[in-house]
This record gives C-alpha cells, sequence and structure tokens, in this order.
C-alpha cells in the first residue's frame, strides 16, 4: 500500500484548462497514485483540448454558472461512479479584459461573476454530490497564500477568495451533521501558470515574490498539487475546516536584507 492510500479510489476534479494548470497538476499525480480521476472542465474546446493531453480521460462538461449544469453532471458521473472519494476544485474567474482600475472602481457585475464562478462553486458542486460522496470524502479547494495583502493588481479576486476561505468553514461545519467529509484549502503562493499570466503587471509580483522565499526560488505548480494530493487521502483525516499555506516562506520574510539593500540604493 502506498502511503497516501489512493489507489482505486474516484476523484471528481473541476478546473483543468492545460498542462499548465494547477488542476492539471493534481490529476498528473493522482492518476500516478492509482486513483481514477473524472474530468470536469468548462466547454467542448477544453474538452477536446484535454483529450489530446490525457488520451483515454473521462471528460464532462459543464458551466459552474449554472445550477442546472451542475445538479446534470452530478448525476451523469454519478451513473458511472456510484461512490466519490473526493472532489478537487480548482475554478477561479475575473474579469479584467478592461485592464487595471482602482478597487473602488470594480463593476457590480465583475465582482458578483467572480464570486459566482470561484466561491459559489464550491458550495453549489457540494451540494450536487453530498449524496454521492464517500461518508469519509475530502474537498479541497485552490486558494491563495494570503487575503490580507491589497497586491493592487489583484483586485477583487482577494476578496473573493477570503470568502471562498470563508465558505470552507461553514460547508464542514454543515456537512458534520450527518458525514465525515472533510473541506480543506491548498492556499499557494504566486504561481506561473496561463491563468496568472492575464492579470496585469503578474510578472513583476511573481519575480518579486520568488526573491522574498526563504529559498529565493518560486513556488512550483508541482508542490501545490502534492499538498492537494495529502488533503485528499486519508492521512489527512485530522485535517478539516484548514487551509495549508504554501509559499516557501515568504510569509515571514518580507524584510530581507538582500530584497531591501536594493529597493534603498539611491536611484
Amino acid at each position: 500500500m502506498n502511503f497516501l492510500d489512493l489507489a482505486g479510489k474516484t476523484i471528481v476534479l473541476f478546473g483543468i484548462a492545460n498542462k499548465k494548470s494547477v488542476a492539471f497538476h493534481i490529476a498528473d499525480v493522482l492518476m500516478k497514485e492509482g486513483v481514477k480521476v473524472v474530468c470536469v472542465v468548462r466547454s467542448e474546446v477544453r474538452r477536446e483540448s484535454l483529450s489530446k493531453i490525457v488520451p483515454g480521460a473521462e471528460i464532462y462538461l459543464c458551466d459552474v454558472e449554472s445550477d442546472e449544469q451542475i445538479e446534470r453532471v452530478a448525476r451523469e458521473i454519478s451513473e458511472r461512479h456510484p461512490v466519490i472519494h473526493g472532489i478537487v476544485h480548482s475554478i477561479a474567474f475575473a474579469n479584467y479584459s478592461d485592464g487595471f482600475k482602482p478597487f473602488y472602481q470594480t463593476k457590480r457585475k465583475d465582482f458578483l461573476q467572480s464570486v459566482s464562478v470561484t466561491c459559489y462553486s464550491l458550495m453549489a458542486i457540494a451540494n450536487a454530490f453530498k449524496e454521492r460522496l464517500d461518508k469519509n470524502a475530502s474537498v479541497v479547494t485552490i486558494s491563495i497564500s494570503t487575503t490580507r495583502m491589497a497586491a493592487e493588481n489583484y483586485g477583487y479576486m482577494g476578496p473573493v477568495k477570503a470568502a471562498l476561505d470563508s465558505s470552507l468553514c461553514f460547508l464542514a461545519q454543515s456537512f458534520s451533521v450527518f458525514s465525515n467529509v472533510r473541506f480543506n484549502a491548498v492556499c499557494a503562493g504566486l504561481l506561473k501558470t496561463s491563468a496568472s499570466a492575464g492579470i496585469p503587471g503578474y510578472v513583476d509580483s511573481y519575480l518579486f515574490a520568488e526573491q522574498l522565499t526563504l529559498r529565493k526560488k518560486a513556488l512550483t505548480t508541482g508542490e501545490v498539487a502534492n499538498a492537494a494530493a495529502f488533503l485528499l487521502s486519508p492521512r489527512s483525516s485530522g485535517m478539516n475546516a484548514q487551509g495549508i499555506i504554501l509559499d516557501a516562506g515568504m510569509s515571514v520574510n518580507y524584510f530581507d536584507k538582500d530584497v531591501l539593500k536594493r529597493a534603498l540604493r539611491p536611484s
């Protein structure tokens, strides 16, 4: 038996976009552990793309802004997999099509859409699958390392992720009435993904964050995937309503002497 004890289990994974996605790396780790990974993507284009990079993958379609589609995909998956041992929620969206704007200029429709896709979708998915989940199942979402830092270019996604983090606690408590299903998050620092590339000024933030890590090397998507696999496994059975912070030590190193020296160097 492998340490994670995941072989033979079925895990539903929402959110693969491409090979750079956190969700893709999680799927890769899980498949190597002998997990039956069931993928859910947003569109037919995504399904065709995923089928090329993961030949033979079992892929379903679902736009998480639609409760009807979430309910439908839960039914479709349960027809082939009566018991689900875990769910990965790796979904987030913010509309940056108009470019960077100060936070106070956030449009209502953009903010509410981001909440719907990034946060409410986890609640809706959990509700749709609740009767199909093993009593000791694990649900894992992907969050960010801190929601208390007002990074201008991240804008309203910070408060939306804060709502996601809070929702974990309420989901864990409400499910505890009838099950031992656990809800946890991997709270990751800055990553090099295709989604992050769409954030204005992200490259500069990423390079700066890398210098603030204790190891002077950025967090990798693979490291996030490994943490997610642990949370999905029985080895993390004592963890519930928690977020594992993965930032390579950045949060304790804001006064790094080398970074300070460069910042204070006369121009």
